[in-house]
């Protein structure tokens, strides 16, 4: 197992600026992290019930990538399967979750837990069905395991 170090949050005020940020499309590419995506979407999972992620994510993370220079094609930019599979494994993390906990701290434990690494989906998935044309433009079942 590869050594994994996330970057923790120390505020609440630092998660929702990442979950209004990717709304409002200012946040800086640099911001733009894996713990970022981790945090927005909890951000939006738990304070802005008013977005369907489901049907939303996906326009809303392309048309931030758009917004920062980048594209949303057959090999970078947007991947609906990675995101379905995280989107699932943040809800998953959130059930088990204390719901009065503040916000970053949810954030950090989420990222410390198995669903918050990098490689969650490859538990599910082999490498080439994950990072496969296919997978990026549609979501795919896993080929190694059911998604939880």
């Amino acid at each position: 197992m590869i050594d994994y170090s996330p970057r923790l949050f120390t505020s609440d005020a630092e998660i929702a600026h990442l979950g209004e940020g990717l709304l409002s499309r200012t946040l800086a590419r640099g911001e733009w992290t894996h713990e970022a995506h981790l945090a927005a979407t909890t951000y939006l999972l738990l304070r802005r019930p008013d977005i369907d992620l489901d049907r939303e994510l996906p326009a809303i993370i392309r048309s931030f990538n758009e917004s920062i220079g980048g594209v949303n094609s057959d090999t970078e930019g947007y991947h609906e399967t990675i995101t379905r599979a995280f989107l699932r494994g943040v809800r998953l993390f959130l059930e088990e979750a204390d719901p009065d906990a503040p916000l970053h701290e949810l954030v950090n434990d989420l990222l410390l837990s198995p669903m918050g690494r990098r490689d969650w989906p490859l538990r599910f998935y082999s490498r080439e069905h994950l990072f496969s044309v296919a997978a990026r433009r549609n979501f795919v079942p896993p080929d190694l395991g059911t998604l939880p």
